[in-house]
């Protein structure tokens, strides 16, 4: 076992870890972060998405102890102190979700590419999400409310 040092949406956390331990497990078994979702564990479907000092990656995919250090924001932290992330005031807009299981990676990867590209085309939001499987079908809805986020984000004065 493994001493594994991390920030969690702004919160210092320790954690006992093996070498095996994926960031997955870490957030939903030992720090009850349920968020990011336990979908494909292969890394296909990205309901796990969260990002790694801003950077995207897959939970399921990540081990726990490639991440000492590093400061991992997940849907639950998205928002910051300032209540809701305007990804997620778009998706309540838009209808964008459906069941909801794959809300959380979408808008991870969202996140991700709004703080990239704080206006992105329509391609862009394709190609950016193409990682990301949504059961229902909402597509449509997920790509207006990544459109209407980013107009959001823009009017807040650039405030992701």
């Amino acid at each position: 076992m493994a001493l594994l040092e991390i920030k969690v949406n702004g919160m210092e956390c320790r954690v006992a870890v093996d070498a095996t331990t994926s960031l997955l497990t870490v957030l939903r078994e030992h720090l009850h972060i349920t968020g990011p979702k336990v979908g494909c564990e292969t890394g296909d479907c990205g309901a796990c998405s969260v990002l790694v000092n801003g950077t995207l990656r897959r939970a399921c995919l990540t081990h726990a102890l490639s991440v000492q250090g590093a400061d991992i924001e997940t849907i639950e932290g998205a928002g910051g102190s300032g209540g809701l992330h305007p990804l997620q005031k778009a998706f309540y807009e838009k209808h964008a979700s459906q069941c909801g299981f794959c809300t959380p990676g979408m808008i991870m990867t969202a996140k991700a590419l709004l703080d990239e590209n704080p206006n992105p085309t329509v391609t862009d939001i394709k190609e950016t999400l193409s990682g990301n499987l949504c059961r229902c079908g909402s597509y449509i809805n997920i790509i207006e409310a990544v459109k209407f986020a980013a107009e959001l984000v823009a009017d807040e004065g650039g405030d992701r």
